[in-house]
């Protein structure tokens, strides 16, 4: 007897499968039947949209069952949920980058970012609105707050949940790991005024009642970022194998040794992205440094003297609180361009974590 050996043709692999480009005739077809079924109650895009992908996830499951069966028809509908649950949750995200970069760009310029809002009054902004001036008036001073008091809370708070993090990995047996590890789930769920109640409380207590500057700002941002560091750089280094571990222990390395050379080097890159989450964390909140920074319209450098402004504050004080004896429009471009500022510099430090991740990242090459 002889064994058939041919190849299977084409249209025997392809029995009970639709052709690839059903799918895209009956996503046309859904999008036409929902533009006409919205256009027949009072057309809106939001109706429009959820039509279509109700008839489209209706449609594509019917003509996957009736030819390729049920388990492929379940297959294409769970698909269909996924993506339109993706693109539900992209909905918020593109319509606050592009209000923000729609608002901001208004008054985003070099010369909003190289100037403060030192002897701007009202009137100035009423000039500008009439014509009869430009606009003036910027960030300057909000920017270097920024960056000098969320600098100070990433020296504090690097250091700090970095080593707390080695020591629950290498070190942390018994009750004490468990209690440092609960003390830190409590801190990453705490409300952010609440850190700077707390901040304002101990300076108060330090030096005096009403005390306000760039490091109490500092140090009620880096309540926020320690557990954040900590979470993440922990969960960095219980993922690097033990096998590199035990290789340094029995060529006779010792243990500190082996976390700075071995352990640590591995999970850089993730520290790294840990780090950067924890900034991002910080740098856009607003209520801790109400009570701990204050407002400023002048350029203050030094953080340990005087109120500082912040650029989450500046937001909130050109949005809130308009200078008086003009219309707030000019006030409302400047906190949309703030907010601008806000989403640059976050994106920045994104690139900065990536760039530092692979360049310090261990090298597994020749």
């Amino acid at each position: 007897m002889s064994v058939d050996t041919r190849t299977p043709t084409t249209s025997s692999l392809a029995h009970n499968q639709l052709p690839r480009a059903t799918t895209p005739i009956v996503l046309a077809a859904s999008v036409a039947a929902g533009a006409g079924l919205s256009a027949v109650i009072g057309f809106s895009w939001a109706m429009f949209v959820a039509f279509a992908v109700v008839i489209f996830a209706v449609a594509n499951t019917a003509v996957s069952g009736v030819v390729e069966g049920r388990r492929k028809a379940t297959d294409k509908l769970v698909t269909t949920l996924v993506y339109t649950a993706f693109g539900l949750a992209l909905i918020p995200l593109i319509s606050v980058a592009w209000s923000v970069v729609d608002n901001g760009m208004a008054r985003f310029s070099l010369d909003f970012l190289t100037t403060s809002m030192r002897n701007v009054t009202g009137l100035n902004d009423q000039q500008a609105v009439d014509g009869e001036a430009a606009f003036i008036g910027g960030a300057y001073h909000a920017l270097l707050g920024t960056f000098l008091i969320t600098g100070l809370a990433t020296l504090i708070s690097v250091p700090i949940g970095l080593l707390t993090s080695i020591y629950l990995v290498e070190y942390g047996r018994g009750r004490l790991a468990r209690y440092i590890t609960f003390f830190v789930d409590v801190m990453t769920g705490i409300p952010s005024i609440v850190a700077g109640l707390f901040a304002a409380a101990l300076f108060a207590v330090l030096f005096g009642v009403g005390t306000r500057n760039g490091f109490a700002g500092a140090v009620a941002l880096s309540v926020l970022m320690i557990p954040v560091v900590v979470r993440s750089s922990e969960e960095m280094l219980r993922i690097v194998p033990n096998e590199l571990r035990e290789a340094a222990y029995a060529l006779g390395v010792p243990k500190w040794r082996t976390i700075v050379k071995v352990v640590v080097p591995t999970a850089i890159s993730g520290i790294a992205s840990g780090i950067t989450l924890s900034i991002a964390r910080v740098v856009g909140e607003t209520a801790p440094l109400i009570v701990t920074a204050g407002f400023t319209s002048s350029i203050n450098s030094n953080p340990f003297s005087d109120w500082m402004m912040s650029l989450p504050a500046y937001v909130y004080s050109q949005a809130m609180r308009p200078l008086s004896g003009s219309v707030p429009q000019p006030s409302f471009d400047r906190a949309w361009a703030a907010a601008l500022t806000l989403v640059l510099i976050v994106m920045l430090l994104n690139l900065i974590a990536r760039l530092i991740a692979r360049l310090f990242a261990p090298k597994t090459g020749r």
